[in-house]
């Protein structure tokens, strides 16, 4: 659709279209953030008639919507401006244009599960090749863009072994580490898919020096994005990406990082979502070095070779063929698992919530909504409904 009301011709084909079509169109609006695609997605209602209600600038009845709306009105404007822009038909066919291209939803049949799991999945999904890549245990091994020789000989070695004891390497296909990881564990005899999260469009290579690894992950194993085809690299998306990468992984290893390297973004995700950190010691004289050595001194196992990595995940032995589910979610803090504990089978009002607690309503509110961001409750209109995935607490 290119701007103005829709015509007739045009509201047919998009009537031809699937909900993963109009997703798609959503993810790529400009002040489209991970959180509130999140939110829009996970609502559950129709993304058909919450793409229309934004191209008319019209919130009606969509609570999310209406909910953002108020949070943010400039938002109206902006999204029904972008979505004028969008030929959704056009963008479904670039979302299907690659070999096991596919686009999945939050809360919906064929999302990965153990992204599900998150306390901030990605709202819409866009992958290239099998999800069953998610199926064996998985290891992210990261660090510098500006990677020694050495470090990047490690990486290599270390994917490589880990994929050839059947462990999926997950990384962000970027210069240096993470690339001499992927090309390590491409290099395995029969060994385990790779896994990787980039921060652009899956038909927008980046780095292009990375193009033929791109290629074969994606080939050979799951290429992952939160972003439609055609979207640029740009930089406040990698700090994004790196929250995948950790959800993604059943332990963290990083081989060489800055001292205020990206690679600790991705180490405080994990650590926020209880992933194991992992790291390979350096030369105290290389600035290479400096993050992973200071995280060693912060308490990070110790990483020589493939082994210490299986022996931290519990897999020295033979490694399941299966992931190892967890709760991802982090731990309530005692005075908010005391209200979480308010919640059975039924939806709460925040008044309820007061009333049963005893608590100041101000107190309360802040808590349902760490609870609510933390992935431990769901918010529709003014009713909060505690989450089953994940488990019990």
């Amino acid at each position: 659709m290119s701007g103005g009301a829709a015509t007739e011709a045009e509201l047919d084909a998009e009537a031809m279209l699937p909900e993963e079509a109009f997703g798609a169109a959503l993810a790529g609006l400009d002040a489209m953030t991970p959180r509130r695609l999140w939110l829009l997605a996970r609502a559950g209602g129709s993304l058909r008639a919450l793409w229309r209600a934004i191209l008319s600038g019209e919130p009606g009845d969509h609570v999310p919507l209406g909910h953002l709306i108020r949070e943010a009105p400039e938002l109206t404007a902006t999204w029904s401006r972008s979505a004028a822009r969008v030929d959704v038909a056009a963008l479904w066919d670039r979302c299907l244009g690659g070999p096991g291209d596919a686009v999945s939803i939050v809360g919906r049949p064929g999302y990965p599960v153990d992204l599900a799991d998150d306390p901030l999945p990605p709202g819409v999904l866009f992958t290239r090749g099998s999800l069953d890549a998610l199926t064996s245990p998985s290891v992210a091994i990261i660090g510098t863009r500006h990677a020694t020789v050495g470090g990047m000989e490690v990486a290599a070695a270390l994917g490589r072994e880990l994929a050839s004891a059947g462990i999926a390497v997950v990384s962000g296909l970027a210069k240096g580490i993470d690339g001499a990881a992927h090309r390590g564990a491409l290099s395995a005899d029969h060994g385990a898919a790779p896994i990787a999260v980039v921060g652009s469009g899956l038909d927008t290579v980046y780095p292009r020096c990375n193009t033929g690894l791109w290629e074969e992950v994606g080939r050979r194993g799951l290429l992952c994005s939160e972003v439609p085809p055609g979207t640029a690299p740009a930089a406040h998306r990698f700090p994004a990406r790196n929250r995948i990468i950790a959800a993604l992984a059943d332990a963290v290893v990083v081989v060489e990082s800055r001292a205020r390297g990206g690679s600790l973004l991705t180490v405080s995700e994990a650590g926020s979502r209880g992933v194991p950190v992992m790291a390979v010691p350096g030369s105290v004289r290389s600035p290479a070095s400096e993050g992973t050595n200071f995280l060693l001194v912060d308490g990070a196992t110790p990483v020589v070779d493939a082994l210490d990595v299986l022996v931290t995940l519990g897999l020295e032995a033979r490694p399941s063929q299966r992931r190892r589910r967890r709760d991802r979610r982090p731990a309530p803090a005692p005075g908010d698992r005391e209200l979480l504990e308010l919640f059975g089978a039924d939806a709460l009002t925040l008044d309820t919530v007061v009333l049963r607690s005893g608590r100041p309503l101000p107190e309360v509110a802040v808590a349902l909504g760490r609870l609510e961001v933390a992935g431990w409750l769901i918010r529709t209109g003014a009713w909060f409904e505690r989450t089953g995935a994940g488990g019990g607490t």
